[in-house]
Parts: structure tokens; C-alpha cells; sequence
């Protein structure tokens, strides 16, 4: 299933699609603005014939994706971001170079942290910064990204091995935890695609945190093995962190999963209405 909206490209249209719950832009779209072409389609035809591995590989990297158009819905070539980066590589218009050497600094980047794993951790606490996240939920994110890793490495060592799968188990986790889906509650607190964890607030990411970490205790004292195994493990380890949630909801009479969350352009619209 698809669904079609507009993005912004230096501050230009370009046209994107959600297929298979991942955006891929309109590559036409895209060599428009960067090169200015009044034809982009023969623009790309040239290109491809300039890069023989490109050429190669088009039909994996752009596949042709229904797209509504003004004469109707059209079958155009559409590439994700990591295809789209891979066609920036082969255009040698000026108004691709600030791409270019952005990549090229991702890319030196993802070698040390690599080198040095400390770097990323420090470079994720500064764009949460920058993001306006404070210093004391922004300790609790790094915390559960550790536990996270911590989980998702043991279910690696235990034979599971699929995204999907990894998928499929973090829900059983957060439905045994929460009581509900992690499509729900993201829709909770308004979210489309953004990272549901970037924006629970304190509470959920204590909860969240416990029951994968008591996933782990319990893949591990099981000696779980595959994904049936790993599945029981994680209902278990949900349900622990599940137990706890409800106790404290009786106590305090506050529910935790709320409609807050940590999305500042949100706050700032809520604040401009105030005004």
C-alpha cells in the first residue's frame, strides 16, 4: 500500500511515496532541483549510460511506484534515501556538491564511531540537545538505547535474526507492558513516523527500559532459543514490567501512557496559539 505527499528538497516540491512503510521520492523529482534540467527524464538516461554500476543496478534501486499526477496516477521511478544518495554520487551538477560533501562527512563519521563506538553515543546526546531534549530525559534515552542494544544483541546470539522478527518481539514487550500496540500508542500522542521512544516521557521509558531488560534476565534464564522461544520470553519479561505499571497507576490514579511527548515543534505551535 502506498500513500503519496510532498516533500521539500531545497526548498523545492519533491514528491514522495510510503511503500512498504518506508518513503522513496520521485528520483525525476530529484535530478530536477539538482540539476535544473528542463528534461530531467533524459538527464537520467545520460547519467545512467555515464555510470555502468548505476545503470546495473537501477531497476533494484528505483522501482517504478504509482504516483498521483495532474493527468492522472502514473508508474514513476522512486528511490528510498539510501537509493537517492546513490544517484547524488553520479550527478556532477555544482548544486549537488553540498550533498556530496555531506555524505562524505557522514560517512568519515560512521568510520570512528566504528573505531571508537563512545563517539556515537556523544553525538546522539548532542542532537537530542540541539533537538531541545533536557539533560536529565536525555540520560534515560541513552540508558534504554543501551538496554535495547543489550536485548536485541541476545536475541541476535539466540538464532533471531530477521528485522520483522525483531519487530514482532518488541511489540509483544510494549503490548504486555502497556496494554496496548505500539501503533496505538503512538497514536496517542499524535505520531506518524517519528521514533515513538524519542517522545514518551519519563515514565514510559522506565517502563519501556524494564520490560526489555527483564526480557533479557529471562531470555537468558530460559536459555531461549529462535523466535518461538524468544516470543514466550518476551510476553514474560512484558508482563513484568506490565505488573508494575498497573500497581503504580492504582496507587498514584495517573495512567502512564499519556498524550505527552518531547516533540518541540509541537510545543512550539501550542504556544503560538496561547499567544
Amino acid at each position: 500500500m502506498t500513500s503519496t505527499h510532498l516533500a521539500l528538497f531545497q526548498g523545492r516540491q519533491v514528491r514522495k511515496v510510503l511503500h512498504k512503510d518506508e518513503w522513496f521520492f520521485v528520483v525525476q523529482d530529484v535530478v530536477a532541483v539538482l540539476t535544473d534540467s528542463v528534461d530531467p527524464r533524459q538527464y537520467i538516461k545520460k547519467m545512467r549510460s555515464r555510470d555502468q554500476p548505476l545503470n546495473e543496478g537501477w531497476v533494484q534501486l528505483v522501482p517504478p511506484l504509482s504516483v498521483p499526477t495532474t493527468g492522472g496516477v502514473q508508474k514513476l521511478g522512486c528511490a528510498n534515501a539510501k537509493g537517492i544518495f546513490r544517484i547524488i554520487q553520479s550527478i556532477p551538477s555544482p548544486n549537488a556538491e553540498p550533498f556530496k560533501v555531506w555524505l562524505a562527512q557522514v560517512g568519515a563519521e560512521r568510520v570512528q564511531e566504528i573505531e571508537n563506538p563512545e563517539l556515537a553515543s556523544q553525538r546522539a546526546r548532542e542532537i537530542y540537545k540541539a533537538k531541545g531534549y533536557p539533560e536529565d530525559w536525555i540520560e534515560k534515552r541513552m540508558r534504554s538505547i543501551a538496554i535495547r542494544e543489550e536485548l536485541t544483541d541476545e536475541w541476535k546470539d539466540r538464532d533471531v535474526r530477521e528485522q520483522k522478527d525483531f519487530a514482532i518481539l518488541t511489540a509483544e514487550i510494549s503490548r504486555a507492558t502497556f496494554g496496548i500496540s505500539p501503533s496505538q500508542h503512538k497514536s496517542i500522542k499524535g505520531l506518524e513516523r517519528q521514533n515513538l521512544r524519542d517522545h514518551m516521557n519519563d515514565l514510559e521509558l522506565i517502563f519501556s527500559m524494564l520490560g526489555e531488560a527483564a526480557t533479557t534476565e529471562i531470555t537468558r534464564a530460559k536459555n531461549a532459543r529462535g523466535f518461538v522461544e524468544s516470543k514466550e520470553a518476551a510476553t514474560e519479561g512484558g508482563t513484568v514490567a506490565g505488573r508494575a505499571r498497573k500497581e503504580l497507576e492504582q496507587k498514584s490514579g495517573r495512567k502512564v501512557v499519556t498524550s505527552e511527548n518531547f516533540l518541540p515543534e509541537k510545543k512550539t505551535r501550542k504556544i503560538a496559539k496561547k499567544d
